[in-house]
């Protein structure tokens, strides 16, 4: 029988509230505070207002998605099975957004004048929206193996 101390120490809680964590933070730190990518982004003044506009947008969207995700699974009696799969469905949209924006045409996932080294083929927003996606995928599938 599952109870609620052992649902809270769940891995697939845990799996979640670290990638609850990476998209609070993320896009504010990436795109604004690190100094090196934020002269990709929000702090390119090659960028036109309108752009850094629609980075601010995905900022503030990830940070309340995240802290949405969070709520629910660190309150009391959270986690449940629901709840579990809600968060993982709220904290996969900035990450499947990313993804999805690369199929818009004229947009690319950086700048012409910013060279970037792949991982495995993979530009790293790219590697990181795959592995955080996975990591929320068998969150639900471990929840949806173990009933309430």
């Amino acid at each position: 029988m599952t109870t609620i101390a052992t649902r809270s120490i769940s891995a697939p809680r845990i799996l979640a509230v670290l990638v609850a964590i990476v998209t609070v933070f993320g896009a504010l730190l990436a795109d604004f505070v690190i100094p090196a990518s934020a002269a990709e982004h929000m702090r390119n003044d090659a960028w036109p207002p309108h752009a850094k506009f629609h980075d601010a947008q995905y900022i503030a969207m990830s940070i309340l998605l995240g802290g949405l995700a969070l709520s629910l699974l660190i309150r009391h009696g959270g986690a449940k099975r629901s709840q579990l799969w809600t968060a993982c469905a709220i904290l996969a949209t900035p990450w499947l957004g990313l993804m999805a924006a690369i199929l818009f045409p004229g947009t690319a996932i950086h700048d012409p004048e910013f060279a970037h080294a792949t991982i495995i083929g993979l530009h790293p927003q790219v590697l990181l929206a795959v592995i955080l996606l996975a990591m929320l995928a068998a969150a639900a599938a471990l929840t949806a193996r173990h009933r309430n």
